[in-house]
């Protein structure tokens, strides 16, 4: 899911940890307290930023690094 900035872009992978770890994203959205909607925009690659603080809740309920969350692809 890309969040295109000339020529790079960065791949959040939140599909594929949800799936790993068995978990809807209503229910990460539940222990996160984010809404649904903007947990979603994450997940598709449209959201512009991520507050560190919601970045560091995710990857608390995922028991994750934040490079297991994002990638970052080259696209030059």
């Amino acid at each position: 899911m890309p969040a295109d900035d000339e020529g790079a872009t960065i791949m959040v992978k939140l599909d594929d940890l949800l799936h790993e770890r068995r978990m809807t994203l209503t229910e990460l959205a539940e222990r996160v307290g984010l809404t649904l909607a903007n947990l979603s925009i994450l997940k598709t690659g449209k959201a512009k930023a991520i507050r560190f603080s919601t970045l560091a809740a995710i990857c608390r309920e995922l028991d994750c690094q934040p490079g297991d969350l994002l990638s970052y692809e080259d696209t030059k």
